[in-house]
């Protein structure tokens, strides 16, 4: 009787309670960490109760149970015989895919081997749920195909965060291929929640990059952000001999001509902001050749730098560009050098080439 008291009182916790025996085996769950973890298994391994992403049926064994902080806790708890907390980052399997869960987790040994984990800050778990959510929305937003209007196009996307500040937009307009590449202030979810509005309010209806941009400005002085929020924008309009561009704040687009030889793009305008009371937007058109290649990158390539401070700069954009036979083969050259050159990007990367 008193048992099962004791078991609906922890039941009704709003802290998520799992308890193991001396071999770390887990023997009870209450019902909020049942719902955090939904298993049809109620005992055994914690990747086993957890339903562990990466490999549940050998937790404890495995190479990544090294890794595992959730286990570590416990472990350190049990052969110190002290009460242990920290933040843990666990992976796990659902109904919907892996979540992502962050959670405080304090591990107290009470007898004869036996630990009671206790997790907390539930609301936050549920914050990094939603914020996986979105980082899948938002990679469905990118690109899905290689060609358009006759061209065909490589991209690389690597947000330095779950949420991205970078949109590569690549679309077709009266027969022509399309690129724009836009960057905006910040980082993380207010962002990712800028680009969402990017995806909205660039009108991809006009043929006209320069038109595209002074819309987009329009649009967000309607919303009124204060002059710490902005947007940089790099757009071109490939026709049959030529590229139309318009560039606001942005990174000067490059062209590497088949017969040898760079050609920087160096037409700019001021970024989408609040800054100005009538910015204006202008473009301009170049001739190209057939096995030429157009770039467009962020300045999370440029700007990136290694531990002695140095920067990628456009000139290693440029050197990697120089050695590529196609769009496709820059790309992947330059996500390579960017890694090699920076442990640790601490910026969203982005960058689209077209083979002309």
């Amino acid at each position: 009787m008193i048992e099962k008291y004791y078991r609906r009182l922890l039941d009704n916790l709003p802290s998520g309670i799992v308890v193991t025996d001396k071999n770390l085996k887990v023997v009870y769950t209450n019902q909020a960490f049942r719902v955090l973890f939904p298993s049809e298994a109620k005992r055994g391994t914690l990747g086993a109760v957890c339903r562990c992403s990466r490999d549940e049926k050998r937790c404890g064994y495995s190479d990544c149970a090294k890794m595992c902080t959730l286990m570590h806790a416990f472990e350190d708890s049990l052969y110190s015989n002290r009460p242990t907390m920290q933040r843990v980052m666990f992976t796990t399997k659902g109904e919907e895919g892996e979540k992502e869960l962050s959670f405080v987790l304090t591990v107290k040994p009470i007898a004869d081997g036996i630990c009671m984990g206790v997790i907390d800050d539930a609301l936050e778990t549920e914050i990094v749920s939603e914020l996986r959510s979105a980082k899948s929305i938002q990679q469905k937003l990118l690109p899905a195909g290689k060609w358009v209007a006759g061209k065909r196009y490589s991209y690389m996307y690597i947000p330095c965060r779950d949420i991205g500040g970078d949109l590569p937009e690549i679309y077709e307009v009266d027969g022509s291929a399309c690129g724009v590449i836009a960057d905006v202030s910040g980082k993380g979810i207010s962002a990712g929640m800028l680009t969402a509005f990017v995806k909205a309010a660039y009108d991809k209806t006009t043929p006209s990059p320069s038109g595209a941009i002074s819309k987009l400005s329009e649009r967000f002085r309607e919303l009124g952000l204060d002059e710490k929020n902005y947007i940089t924008v790099a757009a071109a309009r490939i026709d049959g001999d030529s590229i139309t561009y318009s560039m606001a704040g942005h990174n000067a687009p490059i062209l590497l001509k088949s017969d040898g030889g760079i050609t920087r793009i160096t037409l700019n305008s001021p970024p989408v902001s609040n800054w100005f009371e009538n910015p204006r937007y202008f473009e301009d058109t170049i001739p190209y050749k057939k096995g030429d290649i157009l770039v467009l990158l962020t300045d999370g390539v440029t700007e990136c730098r290694n531990r002695r401070g140095e920067m990628f700069g456009v000139e290693g954009a440029i050197r990697t560009l120089s050695y590529a036979r196609t769009g496709e083969e820059f790309i992947k050259d330059l996500e390579y050098n960017l890694r090699a050159f920076c442990s640790d990007l601490n910026d969203d990367i982005t960058a689209i080439a077209f083979d002309l």
